[in-house]
């Protein structure tokens, strides 16, 4: 029998080798999109840079930023915003599902044929939100009860305990959304190529906090949105029990309009003499040099009272 050549062996090898640089090539991609945020991979952050932080993906900062949006406007304090949020960790990992256990559906896996609503209502994040911190604010003393117990008896769920793995991430979060702790969600999104419409900002900022979200007759560039925060703070229900200062209003709804920058094809968010902005491959807050914490003088006043989003042009 005759002995392979050597030219067969070295092709083999040849062809090994060139398949493995293929996969190391792939491997090594999607490890870059990964960090970078591009891809799947999660692109925000909620949490203080030196501590600890929960980072999700753009599609869970929209729902995340809906659900304790829902709940400010309704005169919910902080604690109802964690125990929604952590209440959505479990039953979709913030995601509004169309699929679930028997006849659930969207972020809190409700049921129509358990008197939720019908199929299309409970898709809505607003809506489900709103059902949710319907219920809950029902519960005599919720915000007193372990975050399990206060879930549980709004969700009726087979697996009570599960619940509880998720209020770190979820008290971060709320935390972040509620203003409660300045600068502390950022995303590290690419900089849109679609230009955004301020408009569309408008209605969603309306959807998820109602119509007294927006100053009338305040002017602003075609290309931004001005939220005045001595305005916004007056809300038709009346200021959120422990919503604290204007400040963390405003910081409210500058991390309002973060989490929703890749939905809303928004470019820079700017208040209290901090920014953050798209396609700066960082997910953070960098100071401006005017308004609060920054030097005072000419547009340091208007800066620190107002909060200004600017979509993509």
């Amino acid at each position: 029998m005759s002995q392979p050549t050597a030219a067969p062996r070295r092709g083999r090898i040849v062809r090994i080798v060139a398949a493995v640089a293929v996969l190391l090539a792939l491997a090594g991609y999607v490890l870059v999109q990964y960090i970078s945020g591009g891809g799947g991979g999660p692109r925000c952050t909620a949490g203080p840079p030196d501590g600890s932080t929960y980072r999700l993906s753009p599609e869970q900062a929209v729902n995340a930023a809906t659900i304790s949006a829902v709940g400010t406007s309704r005169g919910m304090p902080e604690r109802a915003v964690t125990i929604a949020l952590a209440t959505a960790l479990q039953e979709s990992g913030l995601r509004n599902l169309d699929h679930g256990d028997r006849d659930s559906l969207g972020l809190f896996q409700q049921r129509p044929s358990q008197g939720w609503g019908t199929a299309e209502q409970v898709m809505d994040p607003v809506y489900s939100a709103g059902k949710f911190y319907e219920h809950l604010a029902k519960i005599p003393g919720y915000s007193r009860l372990p975050l399990t117990e206060a879930a549980q008896q709004v969700q009726r769920s087979g697996f009570p305990q599960a619940y509880a793995k998720h209020e770190p991430d979820a008290a971060l979060l709320s935390a972040a959304l509620t203003g409660h702790a300045p600068a502390s969600f950022a995303c590290s999104a690419t900089k849109s190529s679609r230009a955004g419409d301020p408009a569309r900002v408008r209605a969603a900022l309306t959807r998820a906090f109602g119509s007294g979200v927006l100053p009338a007759g305040r002017s602003a560039q075609p290309s931004e949105v001005l939220l005045p925060v001595r305005t916004t703070t007056a809300r038709a229900v009346g200021p959120a029990p422990g919503s604290g200062s204007s400040k963390q209003r405003g910081w409210e709804l500058a991390h309002w309009a973060v989490a929703n920058s890749a939905a809303l094809h928004i470019q820079r968010v700017s208040y209290a003499g901090r920014e953050w902005a798209a396609g700066t491959g960082e997910a953070s807050w960098r100071g401006t040099g005017t308004g609060q914490g920054g030097p005072t003088g000419r547009g340091a006043g208007r800066d620190a009272d107002e909060v200004r989003i600017t979509v993509t042009k």
